[in-house]
C-alpha cells in the first residue's frame, strides 16, 4: 500500500511537471494534473495540499538533486580547482533533464518574479551555493592552490558562468558542446586566478 502511494505521488510530479512545462503555471489547474496523471482529486489532495505545493516540489526535487551531485565531486575530485573543473560534468545530465522539461525551467524564473514564495524557494539555493562556493574557494586558499583571493566574489563569477550556460544551452541546446563551454569558462575562471596571485 505505501509503495502505491509512492507511485501515486511521483505520478502526479511527472504529470504536473509536463503540465506546467505545456501550458504554463497559470495555465494549469489541478483538475488538468489530475487527469494527466490518471488520479482523482482526492488522490492528489491526500499528496498536496495545493497545486503551488506541487511546483515548488519540483524545484526542490530538481535544486536538491544537482546539490547532491555538486557535493559528491566534490569529495572524490582531488585539490579545489580540479573540483571546479570536474563539477562542470553535471551539465550533460542538467540538460538531458531540461530538453525534456525545458518550459518547466523556464516557469521556475518565470513565476519567481511574481510570486515572493517562489522567489524566495529560488533564492535560498541561490544563497546556499553561494556560500558552498565560497566555503570551496576558501578550502582552496586553505590549501594552497588560490591565495588572495575574496571567495565570496569568485563564487558569484562561477554562479554567473553556470546560470549563463544553463540559459543558453536551453534556448540553443544544439549549437554548441555546452559540458566543453562550462569547463573552458571554469578553467578560464581558475586559470585567472592562479595568474592573479
Amino acid at each position: 500500500m505505501q509503495n502505491r502511494g509512492i507511485e501515486t505521488k511521483q505520478q502526479i510530479l511527472q504529470s504536473a511537471a509536463a503540465c506546467f512545462s505545456k501550458e504554463g503555471y497559470e495555465g494549469t489547474g489541478v483538475s488538468e494534473i489530475c487527469t494527466a496523471a490518471g488520479v482523482s482529486k482526492g488522490a492528489f489532495y491526500h499528496h498536496f495540499p495545493s497545486k503551488h505545493t506541487v511546483f515548488m516540489t519540483l524545484l526542490e526535487d530538481w535544486l536538491e538533486r544537482l546539490e547532491v551531485q555538486l557535493r559528491d565531486i566534490t569529495h572524490s575530485a582531488g585539490d579545489v580547482p580540479s573540483s571546479l573543473i570536474a563539477m562542470t560534468q553535471v551539465i550533460p545530465g542538467v540538460f538531458a533533464d531540461a530538453n525534456q522539461q525545458m518550459g518547466i525551467y523556464l516557469e521556475f524564473w518565470a513565476q519567481a518574479t511574481r510570486d515572493p514564495l517562489i522567489f524566495e524557494a529560488l533564492i535560498k539555493p541561490y544563497h546556499r551555493y553561494t556560500s558552498f562556493f565560497s566555503a570551496l574557494l576558501q578550502k582552496g586558499m586553505e590549501e594552497g592552490s588560490f591565495t588572495g583571493i575574496k571567495p565570496e566574489i569568485v563564487s558569484k563569477v562561477i554562479i554567473s558562468l553556470a546560470l549563463g550556460v544553463l540559459l543558453q544551452g536551453m534556448l540553443d541546446s544544439n549549437n554548441a558542446d555546452w559540458q566543453e563551454v562550462a569547463e573552458s569558462g571554469m578553467r578560464m575562471i581558475t586559470n585567472q586566478i592562479k595568474e592573479e596571485q
